[in-house]
């Protein structure tokens, strides 16, 4: 079931007030649904229906009729709506008596009338004969309300040639304050009025009298004619005699009257020609109406008179009307010309590109004027772009700013085609749906080719659409990436000079700036497959950002060396594990926005090329940094700047070697960096792995792998060295040591305890873990445990080389390797487990008690007299036997 219509109301009416049959426009809501539906039409109470011309359902024409009301409501009723309201109103009234002399804008038609002389009408005159002031006296109208006369005389007239004329009331509205002289002058000039009329008859015959007096002449010759020749023979000269005298008579008349005639005929088609001009003067005038009103802006009104001029006369056949509606038409051909200038200007609103549409639709311009203004505006919408391209590149070598000009371009680019797209896509709406030509149904038909149109042309500004796109998206490539552009490209959107690329930061901002365009194009409802190009280069850009972001990370690595100050804290390590950790940290953060996708975009890392080129990066910043370990660790002495070295207070061993001396060892050195790899093995790496994943990172296990690789690896060569640095020269004091004094195995004294070249080992050996306890107390079992291995394997050696040992020979070297394993036997590995071992297998056999009860004496005695040298050897905690 339909849902009902509202009922009529009615908003305006033009002109408001009038006197019967005056023309006037209603407008209003709801007026009907055709010609059909409109039942009923009053005005201030009186049916207007027969009159009625429903336009549209906001506009009905009509003619006001005799109400019996002053001023009253308009009232529309229709079928589909019922009775309405109005909340304007109509005033009626009263038609003026107009006098002859009096001016007036329109033709009075006289009333019909007869010659008075024929006295076959008395009393009605015609108005060319009717005095204006039939009192002769001059008129003064006084201020009584019309009201007030009417309600005074019922029924009665002012108007002296009404049949109910008052002349109480004729005297009051014209001579209420006439003095009393001059209305007797006024008596005087009735009579003399009235003795005119009276003496019309005798003015008549006077006029006439040589014609009665002819008229008797030629009967008293007819009569004496007959009396002497007889009645036959005067038959015919009688006849004659009479025809002669009508003649006359006939002549006589016509030279009376034929100037009266004559004036007559002339004031007649003077009349004719004023009531022509009259009835057709708009027509006559619509010429120069339509120049000023052109000149003033005011195109509805020519519109409108055009419209009616061309119903009118449009295919008129009288000459004169059409000269004046070709005068006509040759002006709205001009103004059609004007329009479109107008309309194809830019800049311009839409607005006024609406309006201007409007215009030429209403006057029927050829063609299609509002495709033709899609396509202005698509062209001035590249123009504007490339000009602004062009006006940057010419600023390039004078650019003082802060801001990169590549992105100061991108926003003053992205900025326009936001400003003026949505305008040109709004057009393209109003097109597709038919609103440019009419808010309301009234122009159905205009509305369905404008429709038709729009299907038709659907493509073509699809690929308007497309080329803006594709125009912004080639000129930001240009700016930001030249690389992206064909061959044949550059010169058209590229230009700039690219001294260096713009850092992460700024790409950061780039990206935020057209991704808030993107979501401004998207806000108009543009299908998604136009703007798909944007997302592509959005893409590209956070690609690119990333890319950039890394390499630059990786610079700032580098110059992390830089910034080592070899402070060492209770843990054996500097900042620099910390400030690369933090750089690594700030950089992801930086990408944060970057690598987050918003609605309708893809990952940074969806393409596996692009998944490579950032896990190589990503293993190039971790394996710069330990290169910069590296390189720190084994720089020359002298090329280490120690003006600001410094130790952590907190560490226990404040008195250590490293607080001795102001200047660090390359052994000291050797230590710090391999505590800081331990540490980045244990903590950092697996930290900055957290926040790859966290990040979105592709590959992060083989970063990991790969830099773990290579951290073990500068950890391996680094603790060769540091070994090779302080094992050596202990290992190779031991065999000196062994035969200072000529000593021999087969010729030796009886053991009296360890001998020096051993307690020598053990005090460099104690050194070296004082100097590694001091950096790192985490490293000195490491350190530790391989020193001894290489004290071991060279003691094993040497025993094996023995070619035969004495009693006390072997009974002195089983004492001093059976010391040197009993004191550092928590640093023992199966290596030098076995080390041992082999030298002790190369010695002869205890063969009784005596000597094992011997040799544990001295033993002890070696150990109670090298107590305080051998309390390092001690462990505090099992775990400091862990490697």
């Amino acid at each position: 079931m339909s849902r009902a219509r509202q009922p009529p109301l009615v908003t305006g009416i033009s002109p408001n007030e009038g006197i019967s049959w005056t023309k006037v426009t209603i407008r209003g809501e709801n007026l009907g649904t055709g010609p059909a539906d409109l039942i009923g039409l009053t005005i201030c109470g009186h049916n207007c229906l027969l009159t009625a011309e429903w336009m549209s359902a906001s506009k009905i024409v009509c003619r006001v009729g005799q109400a019996k009301n002053d001023k009253g409501d308009i009232i529309v009723t229709t079928k589909s709506g019922g009775k309405g309201t109005s909340t304007v109103s109509f005033k009626l009234l009263k038609p003026e008596k107009i006098g002859i002399l009096d001016q007036s804008a329109v033709w009075v038609d006289e009333m019909n009338y007869y010659d008075m002389r024929t006295d076959r009408n008395k009393g009605i005159p015609p108005l060319s004969l009717r005095p204006a002031n039939p009192l002769g006296i001059e008129i003064d109208k006084g201020r009584f309300p019309q009201k007030d006369l009417e309600a005074l005389f019922p029924g009665m007239s002012a108007d002296f040639t009404s049949e109910n004329f008052s002349a109480a009331w004729y005297l009051i509205e014209n001579h209420s304050t006439t003095s009393f002289d001059q209305l007797k002058m006024a008596v005087v000039n009735l009579k003399k009025q009235a003795n005119k009329k009276n003496e019309g008859s005798l003015a008549y015959v006077k006029g006439g009298l040589s014609t009665f007096f002819e008229a008797q002449d030629a009967l008293s010759a007819i009569h004496q004619k007959l009396e002497a020749d007889g009645t036959e023979k005067v038959e015919g000269s009688m006849t004659q005699k009479l025809e002669n005298v009508l003649n006359r008579a006939s002549n006589t008349a016509d030279t009376l009257f034929q100037e009266v005639l004559g004036r007559k005929d002339k004031a007649d088609s003077t009349r004719n020609a004023l009531n022509v001009l009259q009835r057709f003067k708009f027509l006559f005038n619509l010429p120069l109406n339509i120049e000023r009103n052109i000149q003033k802006g005011d195109y509805d009104v020519v519109i409108n008179d055009y419209e009616k001029a061309k119903s009118l006369f449009g295919k008129t056949e009288v000459q004169v009307f059409k000269k004046y509606y070709a005068e006509v038409e040759t002006r709205i051909e001009a103004l059609r010309e004007l329009l479109l200038d107008k309309l194809l200007e830019t800049p311009s609103t839409l607005h006024d590109q609406k309006r201007y549409i409007r215009y030429l639709s209403d006057l029927h311009a050829p063609g299609d004027p509002a495709w033709q203004c899609i396509g202005a505006q698509h062209q001035w919408i590249l123009q504007l772009m490339h000009n602004c391209k062009e006006s940057y590149v010419k600023e390039q070598k004078a650019w003082r700013y802060k801001a990169p000009q590549q992105v100061v371009f991108v926003e003053k680019l992205t900025k326009l085609v936001v400003s003026q797209l949505p305008n040109f896509w709004k057009l393209w709406i109003s097109y597709v749906n038919g609103s440019l030509f009419s808010e309301t149904a009234e122009k159905s038909g205009q509305m369905e080719r404008s429709k038709k149109n729009a299907r038709q042309r659907q493509n073509d500004f699809k690929k308007m659409i497309q080329e803006v796109m594709y125009s912004l998206v080639k000129l930001i490539r240009g700016a930001l990436l030249p690389f992206s552009l064909r061959e044949g490209e550059s010169r058209q959107y590229g230009g700039w000079e690219m001294k260096s690329e713009l850092s992460g930061q700024w790409l950061t901002h780039v990206i935020q700036t057209v991704r808030l365009s993107y979501e401004s194009l998207t806000a108009l409802e543009i299908p998604n497959d136009m703007l798909q190009i944007i997302q592509d280069l959005i893409l590209d850009l956070r690609v690119r950002c990333v890319i950039v972001t890394l390499q630059h990370t990786a610079e700032d690595i580098k110059r992390l060396a830089e910034k080592e100050d070899w402070v060492v804290d209770n843990e054996g390590l500097t900042s620099l594990p910390a400030q690369f950790e933090q750089c690594i940290i700030h950089s992801l953060q930086s990408l944060k926005t970057v690598l987050d996708c918003k609605p309708g975009e893809a990952s940074v890392f969806q393409q596996q090329k692009t998944q490579e080129d950032v896990c190589q990066l990503s293993i190039g910043i971790m394996q710069v940094f330990i290169d910069c370990l590296e390189q720190l660790s084994t720089k020359p002495d002298g090329d280490i700047d120690t003006a600001h070295l410094s130790v952590d207070v907190s560490s226990p061993d404040l008195f250590g070697s490293i607080h001795e001396d102001s200047s660090l060892s390359s052994e000291q050195r050797l230590l710090i960096a391999l505590s800081n790899c331990r540490y980045l093995e244990r903590h950092t790496f697996l930290n900055i792995a957290e926040h790859f994943e966290k990040h979105g990172f592709q590959g992060v296990e083989k970063i990991t792998q790969v830099t773990m690789e290579s951290l073990k690896e500068l950890d391996q060569r680094l603790f060769e060295m540091y070994i090779e640095f302080k094992a050596d020269p202990i290992v190779g004091s031991l065999e000196p040591g062994i035969y200072a004094g000529y000593f021999d195995w087969k010729d030796c004294l009886v053991p009296a305890g360890v001998r020096n070249y051993l307690k020598e080992a053990l005090v460099n050996i104690i050194a070296v873990h004082a100097e590694v306890f001091t950096i790192s107390k985490d490293l000195v079992p490491r350190v530790m445990s391989r020193v001894v291995e290489a004290v071991s394997e060279e003691l094993s050696r040497l025993m094996q080389c023995v070619s035969s040992f004495s009693k006390n020979g072997a009974l002195q070297a089983r004492l001093e390797i059976c010391a040197l394993r009993d004191t550092v036997a928590i640093y023992l590995t199966p290596e030098s487990n076995s080390s041992f071992k082999q030298a002790l297998e190369a010695l002869p056999q205890l063969s009784s008690g005596t000597d094992k009860k011997f040799l544990e004496e001295l033993l002890n005695k070696f150990k109670s007299s090298m107590h305080l040298q051998l309390t390092c050897f001690q462990a505090s905690s099992s775990a400091m036997m862990k490697t």
